[in-house]
């Protein structure tokens, strides 16, 4: 089990695990995943001359690397993972305010970077300033704009998978509840497809959710140790992803026959090495090179494609060099100019804009913890009885002379007739008096 290991783990549903070292072997796993993505994208993906098939040019490499692409479903697996480690025990703001610091700084970089190199050495149809400013949201799917690069499709169902996650830490991320969500997930996933909603697939990532799932279940299996139900949640999930290995592989269509059986090697690989890593079997990889490479995936993933493809287009237009090589030389290159936009970009922004989320984060939260201020009646100057007096005593000092007299002559009346209620009358005309209305 993995109470075994070097670092405690929780064993209840609502308590705080010890705080764990950074898992380096999930660096290393995320960087395969990088690379392979870019291994494809360099030689299966594209046309390197704009005529011939990339088989033509790498006749033996092309018929494993096509499979790189599954390095995105191994993305997914880590980030359900690391998203559910990230998530636990934070409030919805921290979530909030972790993942935007996360995402933007190298997102904003790279598309800033990569519409310039569209724009100065065109590929294709070179995008517009409004498609750059749309991408700069990472909301360019939705709002039906073309995407940048086009490795960013895979952001939006991040995004995704965050909303989802939000969802459950508004009401606080326990044991109980991130069962309940990959039970329920999971099986949603498997059969809203079949009900014709494309509203609802889109919202819960049916393609994807069951590696999303699987990463929570390992993730729990890491931070309370494995039991039946956790192996049952996490095999679940690897065999429906399984299942669907062939439609990813039938999309392909590079031109040669893809057989089923690597991808669902890699699959299963990505599996057994995260469970590995949840049982607490690679604590002992510290390697400071695996945590320093692991930083550099994200923006090496956001800037390879067509950047390294331009480089690769026009190193191949002007030298004599072999496709191999440019495709090492270019895969060399893309992780310095990642490092550059990490060390110099990532950073330093980060820095600033976790400082100012955390700020509004915290007036946000002020503003709702202080209660509104009562809302006071004007005061009166005087007591009604004063304020209908003065009145009087106004309208009176308003009427002219005339009126005045007449004001006068009735009140003498007034009080005439008042003496005269005091003295008894006869019944017959009380009792005429009491009829009137």
């Amino acid at each position: 089990m993995g109470s075994s290991t070097s670092h405690q783990r929780e064993r209840g549903s609502t308590g705080k695990a010890a705080r764990s070292p950074r898992l380096a072997a999930i660096d290393g796993l995320r960087l395969l995943a990088a690379l392979s993505v870019a291994f494809y994208h360099y030689t299966v993906a594209w046309r390197i001359d704009g005529v011939r098939p990339p088989e033509y040019y790498l006749p033996s490499t092309v018929h494993w690397s096509v499979y790189g692409f599954l390095g995105v479903e191994v993305f997914f697996l880590i980030s359900g993972f690391v998203i559910c480690m990230s998530g636990w025990g934070r409030g919805l703001g921290d979530f909030f305010v972790s993942r935007a610091s996360r995402l933007y700084p190298a997102y904003w970089a790279a598309v800033l970077i990569t519409a310039a190199v569209a724009v100065l050495v065109p590929m294709t149809q070179p995008p517009g300033l409004g498609d750059i400013l749309t991408n700069l949201t990472m909301l360019q799917q939705p709002l039906g704009v073309a995407d940048i690069d086009s490795v960013y499709w895979t952001l939006f169902v991040e995004l995704r998978f965050y909303l989802i996650m939000a969802v459950i830490l508004h009401w606080g991320l326990t044991y109980r509840r991130a069962v309940i969500l990959c039970a329920v997930w999971l099986t949603a996933a498997v059969i809203v497809p079949s009900l014709g909603t494309p509203a609802l697939n889109l919202l819960l990532i049916t393609d994807y959710a069951p590696y999303f799932v699987g990463g929570i279940a390992l993730y729990l299996i890491h931070r309370f140790g494995p039991t039946p139900l956790l192996y049952g949640v996490t095999g679940m999930s690897w065999l429906v992803c399984l299942s669907r290995v062939h439609g990813r592989i039938a999309l392909m269509r590079p031109g040669f026959p893809m057989p089923d059986w690597p991808g669902i090697a890699i699959i299963t690989a990505a599996f057994a090495v995260l469970l590995l890593i949840a049982l607490g079997r690679t604590d002992r990889i510290a390697w400071r090179w695996l945590t320093f490479a692991g930083a550099l995936t994200y923006p090496f993933y956001l800037l390879h494609m067509r950047i390294g493809q331009t480089a690769m287009r026009a190193a191949f237009q002007h030298t004599a060099a072999p496709m191999w090589s440019l495709v090492l030389a270019t895969m060399l290159g893309m992780l310095i100019v990642a490092w550059c936009v990490h060390r110099y970009v990532e950073r330093p922004l980060a820095t600033v804009l976790r400082a100012a989320l955390r700020r509004g984060v915290a007036a946000t939260a002020v503003a709702e913890r202080t209660p509104p201020s009562p809302v006071r009646a004007p005061a009166l100057s005087r007591r009604p009885a004063e304020q209908h007096g003065a009145e009087e005593q106004s309208r009176a000092a308003a009427l002219p002379p005339a009126r005045s007299e007449a004001a006068a002559g009735g009140d003498q009346r007034r009080l005439t007739a008042t003496r005269e209620s005091v003295t008894p009358r006869p019944r017959q005309r009380a009792a005429r008096t009491s009829q009137r209305p």
